[in-house]
């Protein structure tokens, strides 16, 4: 059952740090190893870096060129970005090479070349059993060629494999990974070309089942679909968070999930305030959101930073 909407409306807490990041969307927000990372935005933003152990924001380096709109992985030791946008809306460019953060050293570093064929940005990424699955995405910036691709990476290696189409294209969107399985939910068909920058919002969510290769469809849509959302897993739900459509200007605080055992999605306590174009994660017993855009767009960036507890998402 549901909480009420007074509870929900109190189960999100901001939180007051010493300092703050920099302001910043379409920008990634990830755990690795204990420690949280603000990667990336329009603009050549340095890395905001969150201990919380000591509650405290520093900066670090800036990126070797500006990125955004990409869905991060931590390996090991190190952030990797594939699937990344680059430039100016809304002719962005698809970035040629997988970028890697190192936080130990604070250091950024090119690594393998992505095929010329596959390159796209906005798209979502996954790791299973050490190799990054990059989902959909959107080869012309915003402007257009958002395609239902889904190739396998080997950051070790570097190799690339072609594997099954998604039934549907999408871009803006983050993937998730349960139980052997990708799930693309949420995005949209991005075609400023056409004038429909937000307006094709993809209500689908696609299941890809890695060890059989096949792929399947959600029986419900999300119940509100939109992009600019970005996702994460708790034991056997498939979370999406945040979000812009043309339903509203604002952002959407909308959480919703949908259990992957009865296959039906419930709406969680939203959040304090709407958000899009960044990320979430679990750390020790609380779920953490950071930095974004509060309105549909990119006006206005934000900073705040709230988490809400993992029990509470068990509504």
């Amino acid at each position: 059952m549901n909480q009420s909407t007074a509870e929900q409306t109190t189960a999100w807490e901001l939180l007051e740090t010493i300092g703050e990041p920099e302001k910043r969307h379409e920008a990634a927000f990830v755990e690795c190893n204990g420690k949280f990372y603000l990667l990336g935005g329009r603009r050549m933003n340095p890395v905001s870096i969150y201990d919380p152990d000591t509650n405290t924001w520093k900066n670090g380096s800036i990126p070797p060129m500006e990125i955004h709109h990409f869905q991060p992985v931590a390996y090991k030791d190190r952030i990797i970005m594939v699937g990344v946008m680059t430039g100016p809306f809304p002719t962005e460019t698809a970035v040629e090479r997988v970028l890697e953060y190192y936080p130990a050293t604070d250091t950024w570093s090119w690594s393998h070349e992505i095929p010329a064929e596959r390159r796209r940005g906005g798209s979502g990424a996954v790791l299973y059993n050490g190799k990054i699955y990059v989902v959909c995405g959107i080869i012309h910036g915003h402007m257009g060629g958002y395609v239902n691709w889904l190739d396998e990476y080997d950051p070790e290696t570097g190799d690339w494999k072609t594997l099954p189409d998604a039934p549907h294209a999408r871009d803006h969107f983050q993937a998730a990974l349960l139980d052997g399985k990708i799930y693309a939910g949420g995005g949209r068909r991005t075609s400023a070309e056409t004038k429909q920058v937000f307006d094709l919002v993809e209500p689908e969510m696609d299941i890809y089942d890695i060890e059989a290769k096949t792929w399947t469809v959600a029986k419900e849509p999300i119940p509100t679909p939109r992009a600019g959302c970005f996702s994460m897993t708790n034991l056997k739900d498939v979370i999406i968070l945040g979000g812009e459509s043309m339903a509203h200007k604002e952002a959407h605080d909308q959480v919703e999930a949908y259990n992957t055992l009865n296959e039906k999605w419930r709406a969680l306590p939203p959040l304090l305030i709407g958000r899009h174009g960044t990320g979430a994660f679990i750390h020790e017993n609380y779920v953490y959101t950071c930095s974004g855009c509060r309105c549909r767009g990119g006006n206005p960036e934000i900073t705040e930073m709230e988490r809400i507890e993992v029990s509470r998402l068990s509504t």
